[in-house]
C-alpha cells in the first residue's frame, strides 16, 4: 500500500498575547474533510493545546502535530473587511489585517501550480528561515512528509483574545516559537494565505476512527 497524499487550501493566521499564549487559527474551505477550522494554543508554560471541530479532524491534526490536550469544541469564523471574529470552545478571538507588504505581494505572485511542487518548497525553506524564521518543508512525526505553498501575507493590525472568560493581553509577536510540528508561525502577527500538503505513511490516522483523547 502506497504513501498517501492529503492537501488542505486556506488560510494560518498566527498572534501572540501579552500573557504569553500564542493561538495559531487554520481556516481551510476546502480540505479532505470538507470546509473546517482549527484552532492551536501553546500557553507560556508550554502546554499545547488543539480545538478541532469533529472526532475526525481531531484525531487526524494530533495524529499529525503534537499536543498535551485535544478538545472537540465548535469552531466557528467569521470574516468581513479584513476582520476576523473566531470562536474555538472557549477561546474567542478577534483580529483585523492590514495591507499586504512587498513579500506578501512577493509570494501573490508565484504561480499557484509551481509554490504547490515539493522542489519549490525545497528552494523557498532556506529563504523563508532567513526572512521570516518559518520553514516550508519538513516533517513533524516518523514517516511523514508536508511541504506549504503561500500565495499571500498580511500583518495582523489589531488582535484581541480571551479563554475561558479571561483576557489574555495585548497583541505580542509569536515567541517563543511554538512547538506544534517542524515549523512555527512567523516571528510578527500575520495571516498567510497557505495550500498545505501531508504525506502520509499506509498506516497513518484514518479520517474515519473515532477520536476519544481529551
Amino acid at each position: 500500500m502506497g504513501r498517501e497524499r492529503l492537501t488542505f487550501d486556506g488560510w494560518i493566521a498566527a498572534v501572540g498575547t501579552g500573557s504569553g499564549t500564542r493561538v495559531v487559527l487554520g481556516h481551510w474551505p476546502r480540505s479532505p474533510f470538507g470546509p473546517f477550522s482549527d484552532v492551536m494554543l501553546e500557553r507560556a508554560d508550554g502546554w499545547r493545546t488543539l480545538i478541532a471541530p469533529t472526532a475526525r479532524t481531531a484525531e487526524y491534526i494530533a495524529g499529525v502535530y503534537h499536543f498535551d490536550e485535544v478538545r472537540t469544541d465548535p469552531v466557528n469564523v467569521r470574516i468581513r473587511e479584513g476582520r476576523w471574529d473566531v470562536t474555538a470552545g472557549p477561546l474567542q478571538l478577534r483580529f483585523r489585517v492590514g495591507r499586504q507588504g512587498v513579500l506578501g505581494l512577493a509570494l501573490r505572485a508565484v504561480p499557484r501550480p509551481l509554490a504547490r511542487r515539493p522542489l519549490w518548497a525545497a528552494v523557498t525553506d532556506v529563504p523563508a528561515r532567513l526572512m521570516a524564521g518559518v520553514r516550508t518543508r519538513g516533517s513533524s512525526r516518523p514517516g511523514y512528509r508536508q511541504w506549504y505553498a503561500t500565495g499571500g501575507l498580511w500583518p495582523i493590525a489589531t488582535a484581541r483574545a480571551s479563554f475561558d472568560g479571561t483576557d489574555l493581553g495585548a497583541p505580542a509577536p509569536v515567541v517563543p516559537p511554538v512547538r506544534f510540528g517542524f515549523a512555527s508561525a512567523p516571528a510578527s502577527p500575520a495571516l498567510v494565505r497557505v495550500h498545505s500538503t501531508v504525506e502520509q505513511p499506509p498506516d497513518g490516522p484514518e479520517p474515519h476512527r473515532a477520536f476519544t483523547r481529551g
